[in-house]
């Protein structure tokens, strides 16, 4: 498999994380959005919206979104664990997927973007108030969440977790305060002890 990636962007970490906690064997190409590769003829065939990640599968099958991308992980290497098929269990797994895509992104990622001055078009899209209004009660509901369970979706680690953990993590460096939330800070120590966990990736120097 291939990933079409960039070092910094938390939806590819997330596919990265994913990856390693299954083992499984892939190659990665860096994707340079600051010289326009995203918008390449190459890079369009596979994934008209021009955006990263993308997987490129061992039959050549291409599936961009990082939360697509999850889910066939998920099923095609993960089994019960990290995507399951019971209705209720996979209800509650879909619908953290969809809050990390609204809230998540639109709060946290948000915040994160305009704050390091970032060059994506989820940064120039938004306002920073706005944004950390948003992504402050993002956290406020992960952290209610996080203080009667210790995963987010079951009672152990699913793809729920792999999804929202980047942008939250990524918060500390939005202005945020990280002790107004410790069932969320011993979340991250329960990720972060998961067999074959890899860390994030370090802050730039600079602007992003």
């Amino acid at each position: 498999m291939k990933l079409y990636d960039l070092e910094r962007s938390g939806n590819c970490y997330k596919i990265r994380l994913l990856l390693a906690l299954l083992r499984v064997p892939y190659e990665r190409v860096t994707v340079s959005l600051d010289e326009g590769a995203q918008r390449s003829p190459e890079f369009l065939r596979l994934n008209p919206r021009g955006q990263i990640p993308v997987l490129v599968t061992d039959e050549g099958f291409a599936i961009w979104d990082s939360t697509a991308i999850l889910v066939y992980l998920a099923r095609r290497f993960g089994g019960e664990r990290w995507l399951p098929t019971e209705p209720l269990a996979m209800a509650r797994v879909t619908q953290w997927l969809a809050f990390e895509q609204n809230e998540g992104r639109y709060g946290i990622g948000r915040t994160r973007a305009i704050a390091l001055k970032m060059k994506s078009s989820l940064a120039q899209m938004g306002h920073l108030e706005e944004s950390q209004r948003l992504a402050e009660t993002a956290l406020k509901i992960l952290e209610t969440r996080l203080q009667e369970a210790s995963w987010l979706a079951t009672d152990h680690a699913t793809i729920a977790d792999i999804a929202c953990y980047p942008y939250t993590a990524f918060f500390l460096e939005s202005g945020l305060t990280p002790q107004a939330y410790p069932a969320i800070r011993a979340w991250f120590q329960r990720l972060e002890a998961l067999p074959n966990y890899i860390p994030l990736p370090p802050r730039p120097q600079g602007p992003a």
